[in-house]
């Protein structure tokens, strides 16, 4: 017995010794140092001011033997109490447990040899897992970020203990921990009373009011406290640690230098201990292998996600090789392509950030760089597949839309999914801007700085941005009343051409130099003339307005006005695509005649308008040629008798006759000219090819000539006789 307290003596006059010559050596950096919160965890006592006090002596032991005993069968209990010293004795002791555990279960030697004995070691360590989250629980880890709270709280967690082990064997004084009663009696001597108790000449305080649990009663330790840990443990990080019942010096350690959860792998302890050695090289507060491992898996995520990126850039380069007029239908397949390739990204981001945390172990300040890189990537990636879902649902229910109402054209899907698209984007944009928010509030953004971002929008459109209101509010009204549709050939203000697209901003017209894209609120007040409408039902297929106006120069008799409206009509009719052509003739005031032609057509684009308006003037440029030469004037001399003269009719009419392709119309004496009697023979024809017309009529004047000729009737050359008188 004496033996025993000669040594305790001993063991305590070195530990003075020690504690002396350090505090000699720290007195400058504490008198220099502002009293922080981290430095407030050492000791204010100066040295010759009193013994330090064993832990073994201080008033709370005894109950903190007793707590750790019950603590070492028991996991399901709560750490937290209603008292500072509940909280702060059960923590201790848990804490004390946890290390005792991971360092056991840590050693080569606990390795399981059976199944068996392998299925009792992991019931120890799912034990040991839950021990050390109840633990937890007894910080106010709020001052973290979401993203890294869990990580950082555990790590704080083993930091205090470390703390606490420095701070009960090293007091001064007896450290008198309050109960709830002994709370009560404390409140009652402070004019302001709290629900807080701070360990004597240290800044780890213990309280109730925690930031997210208004109603919360239970003793947590504060988050100024939880925030100051890591400050804290780098101060006594270094110094000796005392031997205690309850001392884990290695935990800390232990936990930041393995791999795994508390506990490293068993693949990991089963490798040879020379290999470990030289694995487990600190560099910073990581090892050589973990940075390896974690360096490798970077890489690899890395180039995985190039590796999709060019499947991404792949799709737009398809979608941009497509002609504007290609398969429409496509787009649904691209869109569903994207989702496809995004998609793996999540998983896999995920995966990375769990290996590295757990599987790895990363901790510190590296682990929260990877993991608020890692977060930023997988929600970004979230709201960009998030968009590419919405737009790919929005085409495929585009094409059942027009499926289920019979149609399967090109433009018609076009026209639905001019409708039915930007309001799947503007959802699909919602939805992303929501998760760029949830990654603020993770990353440690606080919640009044989001709402701030949030209202950002608002003032935008408060400020500025009331023509974009206009012009969304337009676009529905577009919509709705539906004036204009996609492939529709239109006049909107000044500019003719097709419209390509409505959308809730703007409208995009193709007109014949290029493509102009009109603000919907112009649209909405500008006056509308729609070619492509003219009675016809609302959901025929668009149908452009073709009108032509050709001016019928020089003399023009009736016949051949007739004439005129006849071809034209018979062109028009058998002219493929026209729809309800019309004809019909004008005569401006003192000017020549007009041949007005209009028709509807279904044309898409200006080179099939163009062409198809190009070839129907020339058509109707050889049905006027034709309506010109449809009368052919023959001067008959005054010699002929006049039973000759009454014949030349019945001459011209089978003249005419002889080909079948021209009907005959009349040969008339229209006039007793000067020289002649001037005949003229109307006929018409039937041939559709204008050479052919060509090649008859000249072959009917030759049958003229030579018929008359035949009958001995003479056309006479125009003559003039002068009379010249002497003078």
């Amino acid at each position: 017995m004496q033996r025993n307290r000669l040594r305790r003596l001993r063991s305590h006059v070195i530990l003075l010794a020690t504690t002396l010559l350090l505090v000699v050596q720290m007195g400058g950096a504490l008198q220099a140092a502002p009293a922080g919160a981290g430095r407030a965890a050492v000791s204010n006592q100066r040295p010759g001011e009193g013994r330090v006090i064993p832990i073994e002596e201080q008033p709370f032991f005894p109950e903190l033997e007793a707590i750790a005993a019950g603590w070492s069968d028991v996991v399901l209990d709560q750490v937290v109490g209603d008292s500072p010293r509940a909280t702060l004795l059960n923590f201790y002791a848990v804490m004390a447990e946890v290390g005792r555990r991971a360092d056991r279960l840590g050693r080569v030697t606990s390795l399981a040899r059976s199944d068996a004995q392998a299925q009792e070691r992991r019931e120890q360590i799912d034990d040991t897992s839950l021990l050390f989250q109840l633990a937890v629980k007894a910080l106010d880890a709020s001052v973290f970020p979401e993203s890294v709270r869990n990580d950082m709280a555990d790590e704080a967690a083993i930091q205090l203990k470390h703390v606490l082990d420095y701070v009960f064997t090293h007091s001064h004084q007896p450290i008198v921990i309050p109960d709830a009663a002994g709370m009560k009696t404390i409140n009652d001597e402070r004019t302001k009373p709290a629900d807080a108790w701070r360990i004597p000449g240290t800044a780890i305080t213990l309280t109730t009011e925690v930031s997210n649990d208004p109603g919360n009663h239970d003793y947590l330790f504060s988050a100024d406290t939880v925030a100051a840990i890591s400050e804290m443990y780098q101060e006594i990080r270094d110094f000796p640690v005392v031997d205690q019942p309850f001392a884990t010096p290695v935990f800390y350690r232990d936990f930041v230098y393995t791999p795994g959860y508390l506990v490293p792998p068993a693949w990991y302890l089963a490798l040879p201990r020379n290999v470990r050695d030289l694995i487990e090289v600190p560099i910073s507060d990581q090892t050589l292998f973990q940075i390896a491992c974690a360096a490798l898996a970077i890489v690899l995520y890395l180039l995985f996600l190039a590796w999709l990126g060019s499947f991404m850039l792949q799709t737009y380069r398809e979608r941009a090789s497509q002609a504007p007029e290609g398969d429409p239908w496509n787009q649904d397949r691209l869109a569903w392509r994207r989702v496809l390739i995004v998609l793996p990204i999540l998983p896999l981001t995920r995966f990375t950030e769990v290996f590295i945390d757990d599987v790895v172990n990363f901790t510190g300040l590296p682990l929260v760089v990877i993991t608020y890189a890692l977060y930023v990537i997988w929600y970004l990636t979230a709201g960009v597949f998030m968009f590419f879902v919405f737009e790919a649902v929005g085409r495929t229910g585009s094409e059942w839309l027009v499926k289920l109402r019979g149609g399967g054209t090109p433009l018609q899907l076009q026209r639905v999914s001019n409708l039915v698209m930007p309001l799947c984007r503007a959802i699909g944009g919602l939805v992303a801007v929501v998760l760029v928010y949830r990654l603020l509030l993770l990353l440690g953004l606080p919640s009044s700085t989001v709402l701030a971002f949030s209202a950002v929008p608002g003032l935008a459109i408060g400020l500025g941005a009331s023509k974009l209101l206009g012009n969304l509010f337009a676009g529905l009204s577009i919509q709705t009343d539906r004036p204009l549709r996609v492939g529709e050939f239109c006049r909107v203000g000044d500019n003719l051409g097709f419209v390509t697209r409505i959308g809730l901003r703007s409208l995009e017209l193709e007109t014949l130099e290029s493509r102009v894209t009109i603000p919907n609120s112009v649209v909405d007040e500008a006056t509308i003339i729609n070619f492509s409408r003219r009675g016809l039902p609302g959901d025929s297929s668009p149908m452009q307005g073709l009108e032509l106006r050709l001016d019928l120069e020089g003399e023009w008799s009736p016949f051949q006005l007739e004439e005129v409206l006849h071809q034209a009509r018979r062109t028009l009719a058998a002219f493929a695509g026209l729809e309800d052509p019309l004809v019909s003739l004008e005569r401006p005031s003192e000017s020549s005649p007009v041949l007005v032609v209009f028709a509807m057509v279904e044309l898409h684009g200006w080179p099939a308008y163009l062409q198809t308006r190009e070839t129907l003037l020339l058509q109707l440029e050889e049905v006027v040629e034709r309506a010109q030469l449809s009368e052919i004037p023959i001067g008959i001399a005054y010699g002929t008798a006049a039973d000759q003269l009454a014949r030349v009719p019945e001459l011209m009419k089978a003249a005419v006759e002889q080909d079948p392709q021209l009907r005959y119309g009349a040969c008339r004496l229209e006039r007793i000219a000067a020289f002649s009697y001037d005949h003229v023979l109307e006929f018409s024809s039937s041939h559709t090819n204008h050479d052919a017309f060509e090649d008859s009529l000249h072959d009917l004047n030759r049958r003229v000539i030579s018929t008359l000729e035949a009958e001995g009737i003479e056309i006479p050359f125009p003559t003039q006789t002068l009379m010249l008188h002497k003078s």
